[in-house]
């Protein structure tokens, strides 16, 4: 149902088809010099978000290139594969303005992991306030992404070089953990009081949601990269399973643990790293995929799904991607995929070597930037499922005295109407790129573009 949506929007989309039949895709740096931007987002400003491993929050402009830092964690520690690491933004950032980070510090000689949120304000954050601490720390295997699914924080650890933790489930290393943005556990966690969500996790690097699942990527040792469909209270078996159960050591330990096999594991690895779910025009042929990158291999693997996500059709290499080793991937509203590298020396010694590259398709693009788009208000969540909220920077209030009109990239209309409240129902929209206009009695008017997924 969901394929045959989004060949439908495609057709209400008109020329997006043929134009991408002619043009391709072509990738840009936009920014250089960098040390290891372990993770990405594309935040509702549209600027893009991302960690460097040595301690800085930067804040990208991807148009020009011009990076401001908004903050140095002076207790980020780097050991190995250890540094900051994961981060996430709020999902209604416009009014709670929260960045969520991981990163590893030193205390009394141990080497240890926390999750802290900060609040943005003034071009800085401010306000640190540690959600979870004391997670055990190491030179390799620490994880650690972070991924916000509605109002809940979804956190990767790895086993820290200690297999036996992943099995512990008093111990948080070797999990995927889930707790509200506050801090606080869940009450419907499946271990009560404690945050962990699934176990049996070697080294977790890539979270990606979509449609009600969780997706990880996850390092096998020498074998049996895998991704997985994360599931509450259940067990995904390293150390004493890697991959599929379907060694003779491995069978009857999955019957007694209820093991969750992979979707998809990869002999020899491939080193997997960020991931996110790509449904988009930009890219017809990548719709309803994961998108992954990957450090050993040094490619961008696109992961077909079917239609309820629950399998994998096909995996296939995204040509003309040739950076090195690719750490991060994040995805825009308007269909652009950007990664990050990761060549710099691992221990922060030597001249920062890594980049952000933009992947787009200048024929598609163009057809964007004939939609101008005013800076007054912003949307989200951009892209949007069944609710788009609406709000302005300057505090204007959004009401009645608004009107809207919902169109297409080739202004044929959807949805019209005077505003009730600061919410629209897009749910009855077909997959695509939309355009909302906005007005006033004042002859004041407000552009912007989302997508509905």
């Amino acid at each position: 149902m969901k394929r045959l949506l989004y060949a439908i929007s495609l057709a209400l989309l008109g020329p997006l088809t043929g134009l991408q039949a002619q043009t391709g895709l072509t990738s840009r740096v936009v920014k250089d010099s960098l040390f290891i931007p372990w993770e990405m987002v594309y935040g509702p400003d549209d600027y893009l978000w991302f960690t460097q491993k040595n301690g800085y929050i930067c804040r990208l402009d991807p148009a020009t290139g011009q990076t401001d830092t908004v903050y140095h964690e002076g207790q980020t520690v780097i050991r190995g594969e250890g540094g900051m690491l994961g981060m996430a933004l709020d999902p209604a950032f416009a009014d709670n303005p929260y960045v969520y980070v991981a990163y590893e510090y030193e205390e009394s000689g141990d080497y240890k992991e926390r999750v802290v949120k900060y609040t943005y304000a003034n071009s800085t954050l401010l306000s640190p306030q540690v959600l979870l601490d004391d997670i055990t720390g190491a030179s390799i295997h620490n994880g650690c992404r972070l991924a916000i699914v509605g109002d809940k924080l979804f956190i990767s650890t790895g086993d820290a070089a200690n297999t036996a933790l992943a099995q512990n489930t008093t111990a948080i290393n070797g999990k995927i953990l889930r707790i509200n943005l506050d801090g606080s556990i869940p009450a419907d966690n499946p271990l009560p009081g404690s945050p962990v969500w699934s176990w049996g996790h070697r080294n977790a690097q890539g979270l990606a949601a979509y449609n009600g699942l969780l997706y990880s990527s996850e390092h096998g040792p020498n074998n049996d990269d895998e991704v997985n469909i994360i599931l509450k209270g259940r067990n995904y078996g390293w150390p004493q399973v890697q991959g599929f159960c379907d060694q003779p050591g491995e069978m009857q330990y999955c019957a007694d643990s209820n093991i969750v096999e992979p979707l998809y594991a990869w002999t020899p690895t491939l080193a997997v790293s960020g991931m996110a779910y790509y449904n988009h025009p930009m890219f017809p042929g990548w719709a309803n995929s994961l998108l992954l990158t990957t450090l050993k291999d040094s490619k961008l693997y696109r992961l077909s799904l079917t239609p309820d996500g629950d399998s994998i059709v096909s995996v296939s290499m995204v040509d003309a991607v040739d950076f090195g080793r690719l750490r991060a991937i994040a995805v825009a509203p308007d269909g652009r995929v950007f990664l990050s590298t990761s060549n710099s020396d691992a221990s922060g010694t030597g001249a920062p070597a890594d980049k952000i590259i933009e992947l787009s398709d200048p024929g598609m693009t163009a057809i964007f930037s004939t939609h101008p788009e005013s800076d007054m208000m912003m949307v989200y969540p951009n892209p949007a499922t069944d609710l788009l909220s609406i709000a302005f920077y300057d505090g204007k209030r959004v009401g009645q005295q608004w009107q809207y009109v919902v169109t297409n990239m080739q202004g044929q209309v959807f949805q019209e109407d005077r505003l009730e409240y600061s919410t629209l129902h897009v749910g009855a929209l077909y997959p695509g790129v939309y355009f909302l206009k906005m007005w006033n009695e004042k002859n004041e008017m407000a552009y912007k573009r989302f997508v509905k997924w």
